[in-house]
């Protein structure tokens, strides 16, 4: 199992980035795969879920209307698209999946954790 996260930048308050997510080793359409973000001097922090059979994706409060996950089979590819980019959202941003059974809220509240990460990409939001 392999991700492998990318499309991160420097980019001015307001703007946008779309993250992609490339999986290899299993297949999107099975398992939850999730985004996460870590910000300088802070925790680790769930961003956005997305599973085939969860009836809407998952997204933190911070980023509801802002963000969106979506995913593309053909390239077994999530995305990310990050728009109204806010100073806050400035972290590295990882994207995660574990080959179980669980829905993206037991992921993202964390009653269940994930066990296959990508190295991060980072997101600077900056005037």
């Amino acid at each position: 199992v392999q991700l492998q996260a990318s499309g991160g930048g420097l980019v001015q308050p307001g703007g946008s980035l779309r993250l992609s997510c490339a999986a290899s080793g299993f297949s999107l359409d099975r398992y939850a795969i999730g985004w996460f973000r870590q910000a300088p001097g802070k925790e680790r922090e769930a961003v956005s879920c997305f599973r085939n059979s969860d009836v809407s994706p998952y997204y933190v409060d911070s980023v509801k209307g802002r963000f969106a996950i979506s995913r593309d089979i053909d390239k077994n590819t999530v995305y990310l698209q990050m728009n109204s980019l806010e100073p806050e959202d400035t972290a590295v941003y990882y994207c995660a999946t574990d080959l179980g059974v669980g829905d993206c809220r037991s992921y993202m509240t964390g009653s269940l954790s994930m066990d296959y990460w990508g190295k991060g990409t980072q997101v600077t939001v900056s005037s």
